[in-house]
């Protein structure tokens, strides 16, 4: 993976690049953001160019051992640890190493961009939760204490840190805080603020952005043929994130039209004091698989947030029309600094108990319970 093929980012590359030409780089980095945004194609690029026999322009060259291994993921000190299953009902202890064939064949297919639902579903583990345990951790301490192999660094990509056990990240602190010489760890992560703060204060925090609005367009046009207004439209909804403008290019505008109608419906049933057919809407959304529900939370959280926009009187800069504007029009003076916190609240709860394996049945009666209080007649 060179810089060249990472979408967009070019200001990032460059500060990386001139980072690691004059030597100033830490030994354990933190790659954040969304995973749409670049955040493992960006470590991996880094990684590949501090280990280049040549590089020039920037960039790795591409082309020497080093980097022809490392782009096939085969660099023997390169090593990637991720959240991991048991997928038979033994008592072997699953670690990353098991699943490095699903994970190459993923790569390589997805140049990197891909989520941690695509992850569960190349291991066909779609309804567990992936962990990093401290057998795992055992790990990765086993093989740095390894010299190189060659000459340059040994390179530790974790990615989704944030699904590290307590006793996991506890069996890194040491060596993040005191690592071997020419070891470099790139931790990439969705969500920092989960991980322990003993961790975060070893890390160098990179902070990776949205893709800007010309290289997400590009990306369009390269895999999808799209150009114009639609093109504009789906790169405005996906503000910066490359899977979801796949997701919604791909035919994820279908799943819009049902998630507006069920943000409309309890819009709706909570402003009428419909309880009853609240239950059954949180039944209806309780029947849908994790992804979706929380696909449908995101949505919803994105509507609320427009609707505020429009009752601040800020209409010039909201990303919503037909349907959803039609409604907003009458729905927004409902969303007002009265309620908007609170809303909030109850869609980052019902995320955090979908994404622990709570009860969906339990969560969303709840939910629209909750929000049917906070959605009051003036």
């Amino acid at each position: 993976m060179r810089f060249a093929d990472v979408i967009g980012q070019r200001e990032l590359k460059e500060k990386l690049v001139r980072g690691a030409a004059a030597g100033r780089f830490g030994h354990a980095m933190l790659f954040s953001g969304r995973s749409g945004h670049g955040t493992l194609p960006l470590a991996h690029a880094f990684a590949q160019y501090i280990n280049c026999d040549a590089p020039a322009n920037g960039d790795s060259c591409g082309v020497c051992p080093s980097c022809m291994k490392m782009a096939s993921l085969a660099h023997p000190d390169l090593h990637f640890v991720f959240p991991v299953a048991n997928t038979s009902r033994g008592s072997v202890k699953p670690v990353s190493d098991m699943f490095i064939a699903q994970w190459r064949e993923l790569y390589a297919s997805t140049g990197g961009y891909f989520g941690e639902a695509d992850w569960y579903r190349a291991m066909n583990i779609e309804n567990q939760q992936g962990i990093i345990s401290r057998h795992e951790a055992d790990e990765v301490i086993r093989k740095l204490s390894f010299k190189p192999f060659e000459k340059g660094y040994k390179v530790m990509i974790v990615w989704l840190p944030e699904k590290m056990r307590v006793e996991a990240a506890n069996g890194l602190l040491k060596i993040l805080e005191e690592p071997w010489e020419k070891t470099l760890f790139l931790m990439v992560s969705e969500s920092p603020a989960k991980l322990l703060p003993t961790i975060v204060s070893r890390l160098q925090e990179v902070h990776v952005p949205g893709v800007d609005d010309a290289g997400a367009a590009e990306y369009l046009s390269a895999k999808f043929g799209l150009t114009g207004e639609k093109a504009g439209h789906i790169v405005r909804l996906a503000c910066g994130d490359l899977l979801e403008a796949a997701r919604l290019a791909g035919g994820g505008a279908d799943a819009e039209e049902e998630y507006f109608d069920l943000f409309a419906n309890l819009m709706r049933l909570s402003y009428n004091d419909r309880h009853m057919e609240l239950l059954d809407w949180g039944d209806r959304v309780a029947g849908m698989g994790r992804e979706q529900q929380k696909r449908f939370l995101a949505y919803s959280m994105r509507m609320l947030r427009e609707n505020f926009m429009m009752n601040a009187g800020m209409d010039g800069i909201t990303y919503i029309w037909g349907g959803e504007l039609e409604f907003s029009r009458r729905f927004s003076p409902f969303i007002g600094n009265h309620n908007i916190e609170g809303l909030a609240a109850e869609i980052e709860q019902a995320v955090a108990q979908i994404g622990q394996n709570g009860n969906p049945r339990i969560i969303f009666p709840h939910f629209a319970l909750a929000v049917s209080k906070l959605i009051v007649r003036k």
